[in-house]
């Protein structure tokens, strides 16, 4: 087990205590839908909202087979896959967070169009130009070979097909205040800047459609989340399950990274050419 994946991997028991915490919020797993789980298995920032920003930039059909690299407890996926009929391959580092995501599939009824395997994101050994399009969401910041990863993603689509990215990069506000929900100190985090970006995508292949801005939504979005946390204590059912006792000291220096511009998130919608 790698560093950034020991820093996902919580004490064990991440399956166990979701259900408890859905007991606790008086959720029935007979009928529990993919948005029941959002608060905890899509802990991106901006969480569903950006997911469906996401699927509105991939432009997916009921036919589409979708490749979500670095796919977590497999909130994305599962999103894509009620809302749009298609099927997700997820490829995540930590065996863990693929064993929860193939458990709340099979709760939430979609284990038959969603699969989650471990693996690289920057070498996933699928053939190549096989999937319709692909995303990763809240990935690179961990991956220094920025480069490999969109090189990947770039053989496995098929001509035409779209990739999005939605990521944390730096901003221009100095140093990031650590720790944050990627990383404990900077030994892991390797952000890009949006400069970068516009540079990286295309060397790998990618034409880029859009770029969409969405840091001051992102403060927004965790000033009322720290505002929750310190009225009420974490919500039942939320990622606070794997981050522990750090939780609350990550989301308070995301208020100052995004309000002091130590940070940006922004997504990119590209496509590899016909």
């Amino acid at each position: 087990m790698n560093q950034v994946s020991r820093f996902y991997t919580g004490p064990g028991g991440l399956v166990s205590g979701i259900s408890s915490a859905l007991d606790a919020a008086g959720l029935d797993r007979a009928t529990l839908r993919p948005a029941d789980l959002s608060p905890v298995d899509e802990f991106h920032i901006r969480g569903r909202a950006a997911t469906l920003e996401i699927i509105e930039a991939l432009n997916l059909t009921a036919g589409s087979h979708v490749l979500d690299l670095g796919s977590g407890l497999g909130g994305p996926a599962r999103t894509l896959a009620e809302l749009t009929g298609c099927t997700v391959t997820g490829v995540d580092l930590t065996s863990e967070f693929c064993e929860v995501a193939t458990a709340l599939s099979e709760w939430t009824g979609l284990a038959d169009r969603t699969r989650f395997q471990v693996g690289d994101a920057t070498a996933t050994g699928l053939p190549d130009a096989t999937a319709d399009a692909a995303l990763t969401v809240h990935v690179a910041m961990n991956i220094s070979d920025k480069h490999a990863l969109y090189a990947e993603a770039f053989r496995v689509l098929r001509p035409g097909g779209r990739f999005v990215v939605y990521d944390v990069l730096q901003g221009e506000g100095g140093d990031v205040q650590y720790p944050v929900p990627w990383a404990g100190d900077s030994s892991t985090s390797f952000l890009a800047t949006p400069e970068d970006m516009r540079e990286l995508l295309p060397a790998a292949g990618f034409e880029i459609s859009s770029e969409v801005d969405s840091s001051d939504e992102s403060l927004v979005w965790f000033q009322q989340l720290r505002a929750r946390i310190q009225q009420d204590g974490p919500p039942p059912v939320t990622f606070a399950a794997f981050l522990g006792d750090a939780f609350g000291q990550m989301a308070a220096n995301q208020v100052v990274n995004l309000a002091e511009r130590r940070i940006r998130t922004v997504m990119f919608a590209c496509s590899r050419p016909l």
